[in-house]
This record gives structure tokens, C-alpha cells and sequence, in this order.
């Protein structure tokens, strides 16, 4: 099991910056097995001025992005060096369930498991809670590549 990958180390980890990072910390990893994601959700998000500005709900694609973020800090720290400069890609979105708004003030506890790899290929099981709730549940495949070359 690996320590607990504060800011800093997610953003070695992870390509993504704000405003699409959506992962604060990354705890409890245990390579190529399973992650736990945390995420601060705050009023000050830029979605929440249109989803919904007299009721900010976070948007269900953007937690699901959430949990596809954690499982891609997943796969780096299991593949280590051969992940390094890569993308994780969606392949398939499955079985996604919204059981709960998620709002301002919540703290997004993202939960990532490994179904199955192979090669550059992952799937993974993964459900979001808030205070020990389950808001949000799917299966998703990703595969990781090299980024499109820049013309």
C-alpha cells in the first residue's frame, strides 16, 4: 500500500488542471487493486454558476470524471514509469447510477477498484459516497495511450 498523494503528487499524476482537476488527494493505494479519491466540493466550482445557480448540484458526468481521475492516479501508481506522459481514455461508461446530489460543503470520498487489466486496458468498479452515502455508482474502461501528437 502506498502513503496518502497530497496536491502536489496528483498533479505529478494526473495531466489534468483546473478547472477539469477534480481529485485533491489519493489515499489508501494499493497498486493495481484499488484507490480512494477525495475531492473538496466548494461553491466557488465554475460549473455551479450554471448547474443550477438557485440550487448548485454537482453535475453527475463531472463526478463520474471524478472517479475516472482517481482510477488514472490508480493505474500511474500501479504502472509507474511505463505510464509516465500517458492519457487514460474512456472506452466505456457502464451501469451508472445517481443515487444522491452532491453540493457545496460535501467532501466526495471517490472509491476505485480494479475489475480487470489488460495490457493498457483497465476496467474498473467505482462508487462515489458523501458522509458514508453512495451518490454516485458505475463500471468504466479506459485505456492508457500516448497523448495525440501536437501538430
Amino acid at each position: 500500500m502506498l502513503g496518502t498523494v497530497e496536491i502536489a503528487g496528483v498533479l505529478g499524476m494526473l495531466p489534468h488542471r483546473y478547472p477539469m482537476l477534480l481529485v485533491d488527494r489519493v489515499d489508501r493505494i494499493v497498486p493495481a487493486r484499488s484507490a480512494r479519491g477525495l475531492k473538496g466540493v466548494t461553491v466557488n466550482e465554475p460549473f455551479f454558476q450554471g448547474h443550477f445557480p438557485r440550487r448548485p448540484i454537482m453535475a453527475g458526468v463531472l463526478i463520474i470524471e471524478a472517479l475516472a481521475q482517481t482510477g488514472g492516479a490508480l493505474a500511474e501508481a500501479s504502472m509507474g514509469e511505463a505510464a509516465k506522459s500517458k492519457l487514460l481514455y474512456f472506452m466505456a461508461i457502464e451501469n451508472a447510477k445517481f443515487c444522491a446530489p452532491v453540493e457545496p460543503g460535501c467532501l466526495l470520498e471517490l472509491y476505485i477498484s480494479v475489475a480487470a487489466t489488460r495490457g493498457r486496458v483497465w476496467k474498473f468498479e467505482a462508487r462515489a459516497e458523501v458522509d458514508g452515502r453512495v451518490c454516485t455508482e458505475a463500471q468504466f474502461t479506459a485505456k492508457i495511450a500516448d497523448p495525440p501528437a501536437s501538430d
